[in-house]
């Protein structure tokens, strides 16, 4: 699955791993996270993220 990089901080989302303690289960594809959904580093939001790659 496509991994998502955060533009402000560097943070990477992996579908594969979620982001638990935000409340995403593993699996999760990107475009399937909350829009309200912000990054665990930096709390930027969801629309901050790039595909990686």
């Amino acid at each position: 699955m496509q991994k998502y990089v955060c533009e402000i901080c560097g943070y990477v989302y992996d579908p594969a791993e979620g982001d638990p303690d935000g409340g995403i289960a593993a699996g999760t594809k990107f475009e399937d996270i909350p829009e309200d959904w912000v990054c665990p580093v930096c709390g930027a939001g969801k629309d901050s993220f790039v595909p990686e790659g």
